[in-house]
């Protein structure tokens, strides 16, 4: 939708974000591998649908579901909406909610009502989010200061070096990061998630950031909507923008690897990243996941129906996810983690060459069953 000519040009990049993410013209060609998880069938469960435990926690506070609406927006009279909508969906289910970038907050203070929802959920598991270049600038203090204006739970710094080299005014620069990121664990009061935006996190990455402090992360990896992309769609045709976007469009590691990377290196993680289902959702807390993520999929639905709709969508993925619990002889959804599944050829390749699988030496052979 265009925008307003009034408004800064951050706000008019977050409303181009905003069209193309919920077009669908920027999604990712590979997968998130996780149709390759296949849970086995439990035909005498002896269970009770009504009496599965869905209960589950993230950053310190109790979600009713393993569900987080992961941070997309804000920042427009739009994402102003789209937030306000999300957020009282999240709170009447239980289940986590995240802003977008506070970026344009920070650099427009008259942007920041399009992030704040406290006095429509006040009791939701609210994360608030900042890039970590921008981070790094501002220091541990103005960056804690935005998470605490929002009355925000935890803050989520955003690692997005794939969309920034694409974005014509993007970062080029990313040393120090890691650091930066110490230092704001070291004087935050609130727990600190680290998320990347769609490129998903490898095992390197897992560790080292483990290695500082981090405690939570959202995979956010590669099978759902591509930053890359969204910035190739939004660069100027013909431009090398545009052609390095192109290029690059499917880069990033799939969900399902990333998942099983972070949980092996000991990370509370959140799975997002090409997340569309509730099944989606209980195949990654199969691999070790805490919780599921989901952006498009909850854009999508606001701009269709509103709350309602975002509370229907949520509705229906809780509902898949306790069906799974049934299905598998899981009385509670921790339980997930233990289930019997057998993993694809695809997915357990990538495993096998990028995470390397628990056993006894070189040359040992793995069940396709057992836990990953």
């Amino acid at each position: 939708m265009p925008g307003d000519p009034s408004e800064p040009d951050i706000a008019k990049r977050k409303a181009d974000h905003l069209e193309v993410a919920a077009s669908g013209r920027a999604e990712f060609v590979k997968s998130t591998l996780l149709e390759h998880v296949h849970l086995i069938h439990q035909a005498l469960p002896e269970l009770s649908l009504d009496e599965i435990d869905l209960d589950t926690e993230l950053v310190g506070r109790p979600l009713r579901a393993p569900l987080l609406i992961t941070g997309m927006t804000g920042g427009t009279a739009e994402a102003a909406a789209v937030n306000r909508d999300l957020a009282r969906a999240a709170q009447a289910a239980g289940v986590a909610f995240g802003v977008g970038s506070q970026r344009a907050m920070d650099e427009h203070p008259e942007l920041t009502a399009s992030y704040q929802v406290r006095d429509v959920a006040p009791d939701v598991v609210l994360l608030g989010n900042v890039g970590a270049v921008q981070a790094l600038a501002m220091g541990a203090a103005r960056v804690i200061e935005l998470a605490k204006r929002i009355g925000a739970d935890a803050l989520a710094i955003h690692l997005n070096p794939g969309q920034e080299l694409i974005q014509v005014t993007g970062d080029r620069d990313f040393r120090g990061v890691r650091d930066g990121i110490a230092r704001i664990i070291d004087a935050s009061p609130m727990p600190i998630v680290v998320k990347e935006t769609g490129c998903g996190l490898s095992s390197a990455a897992a560790r080292s950031l483990a290695s500082i402090g981090v405690h939570t992360v959202d995979v956010a990896g590669a099978g759902g909507t591509s930053w890359v992309a969204v910035e190739a769609v939004r660069a100027t045709a013909g431009s090398e923008a545009a052609a390095l976007g192109t290029e690059l469009w499917d880069w990033g590691l799939p969900t399902a690897v990333s998942v099983v990377a972070c949980a092996r290196a000991g990370l509370v993680t959140i799975a997002s990243g090409g997340m569309r289902t509730g099944y989606d959702v209980a195949r990654a807390l199969a691999l070790g996941a805490r919780a599921g993520g989901m952006a498009a999929p909850m854009l999508r639905a606001q701009r269709a129906g509103g709350q309602a709709a975002v509370a229907e969508l949520i509705a229906q993925i809780v509902g898949s996810i306790r069906a799974v619990c049934l299905l598998t002889g899981s009385a509670a959804v921790t339980d997930l983690a233990r289930a019997p599944r057998h993993l694809g050829a695809p997915l357990r390749d990538f495993l096998d060459d990028l995470v390397p699988m628990p056993g006894p030496g070189p040359g040992s052979t793995h069940s396709p069953t057992s836990t990953p």
